[in-house]
C-alpha cells in the first residue's frame, strides 16, 4: 500500500449525482496532495452510470460486479482494490467539503485509530444529519441510532469517541480493515453491517472517530417506498440486527438479549407481525454463518490479543465527555 487516500464509491443507479460529487471528491483530494485515486464499484446499475464514467471521467477507476450483491459485497471490492493506505468509503449521495480531510489525517497519527467520519448536513442547508454515534440500549438490546454532539463545539476539536462509522463517509485504515477481515458479507444487501464492522473494530483494540470540523452534504432521497418495498426494508433490518447481537453478546448479555427476543417473538405473534416472523425465520436459517463470524472474531482476537466487550465500549465512549453537556438527536 502507497501512503495516501483511495475514494471508494459503490454505486447502483447513481449516475444523475456524479456531476456533483465527483468534481467534489477531486476538489477535496487536491487540497491534501496526496497521492490519490477514486474507486466507483458498479452494482449492476441499469442506469448509464458506466458509460458515462468512462465518458466523462476516465482517470476514475471502474470495478463492476457481475451481479447485484448490495452494499458490504461492493465495499469489500473496493477497498481491497484500493492503492492507498487510508480509504474513505463513501457514498454516491455526499459530497466533500474542500477542506474535507485537513483534519481528518491527523487521526492517523494515533496507533489505534481504525478510522473516522465527518460531519454529514444537508445538501442545500447546514442541518446536521449525522453526528458522533453514543452507544444506547434496551436492555441488552444495542439500539442502532442516536447521534450526539458536545454544545461547546470548541470541545470537541480532538475529536469524539464514534459507536460506528458511518458507510456514508467512513476513512479507515486499510491495513486495519484487512487486519479484522472487513465487512461482513452475512448482512448484505445493506444495513448494520457499518455499526458490526465498527463494533468489531473497538472489541479488537482500535478506536472510531468524529470530527466536527470535516464537513459533508447528504442529498435525502425523496422517492417513494411502495408497502412491498419497505416491508422488505424492514425484513432485512431486523434479520441483521439479530445478526449483530448474535455475533457480538456473550455470556449473561446473550441470556438476557434471547429472553428478550422470545419476548419480543411472542407479542409479533400475537399482532400478526408477519414481517418480524420472516426475518427471525431468515435469521434462524443463518445460525451456521453466524457461528463462523462468532468463531472468526475469536481467532482475530486471539491473534491480536485483545477482545472488549460491547458494554465495555461503551463505557469508554461514555466516559469521554461524561462531564461535558451534550446535544442528542
Amino acid at each position: 500500500m502507497v501512503k495516501g487516500i483511495s475514494v471508494v464509491i459503490p454505486n447502483f443507479n447513481g449516475v444523475h449525482l456524479f456531476k456533483d460529487v465527483l468534481p467534489a471528491v477531486e476538489i477535496a483530494l487536491h487540497t491534501v496532495a496526496l497521492p490519490s485515486e477514486i474507486i466507483v464499484v458498479d452494482d449492476c446499475s441499469t442506469d448509464e452510470s458506466v458509460a458515462f464514467l468512462k465518458t466523462n471521467y476516465p482517470s476514475v477507476i471502474i470495478l463492476q460486479n457481475a451481479i447485484n450483491s448490495g452494499f458490504s459485497v461492493t465495499a469489500n471490492k473496493g477497498i481491497y482494490a484500493a492503492r492507498h493506505n487510508t480509504v474513505l468509503l463513501l457514498n454516491s449521495d455526499v459530497k466533500l467539503s474542500p477542506g474535507y480531510f485537513l483534519q481528518q489525517l491527523h487521526y492517523f497519527e494515533r496507533e489505534d485509530t481504525f478510522g473516522v467520519m465527518g460531519r454529514i448536513t444537508g445538501w442545500d442547508d447546514d442541518k446536521i444529519q449525522d453526528g458522533a454515534k453514543y452507544p444506547r440500549f434496551e436492555g441488552a438490546k444495542i439500539k442502532t441510532s442516536g447521534n450526539y454532539l458536545l454544545k461547546d463545539t470548541t470541545l470537541m476539536d480532538g475529536g469524539l469517541y464514534s459507536m460506528y462509522l458511518s458507510g456514508a463517509n467512513a476513512l479507515i485504515d486499510k491495513e486495519k480493515f484487512i487486519a479484522i477481515g472487513g465487512f461482513n458479507e452475512l448482512f448484505s444487501p445493506f444495513y448494520v453491517e457499518d455499526y458490526e464492522l465498527s463494533i468489531r473494530a473497538w472489541r479488537l483494540g482500535y478506536k472510531c472517530y468524529f470530527d466536527y470540523q470535516s464537513i459533508c452534504r447528504h442529498k435525502v432521497s425523496v422517492s417513494i417506498k411502495s408497502s412491498s418495498r419497505k416491508k422488505t426494508i424492514d425484513l432485512i433490518y431486523n434479520r441483521n440486527k439479530m445478526f449483530l447481537h448474535a455475533i457480538h453478546l456473550s455470556g449473561a448479555e446473550k441470556a438476557v438479549w434471547i429472553l428478550q427476543l422470545l419476548l419480543e417473538t411472542l407479542f409479533k405473534i400475537i399482532t400478526l407481525n408477519i414481517t418480524y416472523l420472516r426475518s427471525l425465520k431468515a435469521f434462524c436459517s443463518s445460525l451456521q454463518k453466524v457461528s463462523e463470524s462468532r468463531k472468526q472474531l475469536e481467532a482475530t482476537a486471539k491473534k491480536i490479543n485483545c477482545k472488549k466487550s460491547v458494554r465495555e465500549i461503551a463505557h469508554l465512549i461514555v466516559e469521554q465527555t461524561a462531564n461535558e453537556e451534550k446535544v442528542f438527536f
